[in-house]
């Protein structure tokens, strides 16, 4: 059984998948954790990814497109939006902003992450 060890957002070394966007995971064996941050004018293509995917929004905002209708719907801090599994979403940060993002299942790579 794994031992409970508390992991610090400041000390984990950031990745960046994509421009203007810096993530940092915790990933276990059945949820993963995401600290984003986002910075002013980045832009999350629309994708969509078996995971189910809860978006707590920390500070700032993002401008969410969503399903095949592309509805545009904002989410502030404070709020969470949940994405079921394989739902089109897509995001604009119009300033910073910084959300944990729930994944489940995990994976090494979610929709940023893929090429193509």
């Amino acid at each position: 059984m794994p031992t409970p060890t508390p992991a610090r957002w400041a000390e984990m070394t950031a990745d960046a998948p994509m421009a203007l966007l810096e993530r940092r995971r915790v990933i276990g064996e059945k949820v993963m954790i995401s600290h984003v941050t986002l910075h002013a004018g980045c832009e999350v293509p629309v994708h969509s990814h078996e995971n189910e995917q809860f978006t707590c929004i920390l500070s700032g905002r993002l401008e969410f497109t969503l399903g095949d209708d592309r509805r545009r719907v904002t989410v502030r801090a404070g709020e969470v939006l949940h994405l079921p599994s394989n739902i089109p979403h897509g995001a604009f940060a119009p300033e910073e902003t910084a959300v944990l993002d729930i994944f489940a299942p995990p994976s090494a790579e979610t929709g940023i992450d893929r090429k193509g």
